[in-house]
């Protein structure tokens, strides 16, 4: 890429940060990727959130399954 100019530090900052961002979302990416593609895999794609039993997780913050009254 670009050589560190020692006249505009500045530039050259703003080239290490652009260059750790790049980084940054490259491996969130992989990460997220490879997340999707577990999912997949095993089947609980079904796109809602769950607590580890079968039945989705109530919004309400309770973090209890379904509505059982």
């Amino acid at each position: 890429m670009a050589e560190n100019d020692a006249g505009n530090p500045g530039k050259a900052a703003g080239q290490s940060r652009d260059q750790r961002l790049r980084a940054a979302l490259k491996a969130n990416m992989a990460r997220r990727k490879a997340q999707a593609r577990a999912r997949a895999e095993s089947g609980s794609a079904t796109g809602g959130e769950t607590d580890g039993n079968a039945e989705p997780r109530r919004g309400d913050g309770t973090g209890q399954a379904g509505d059982h009254d």
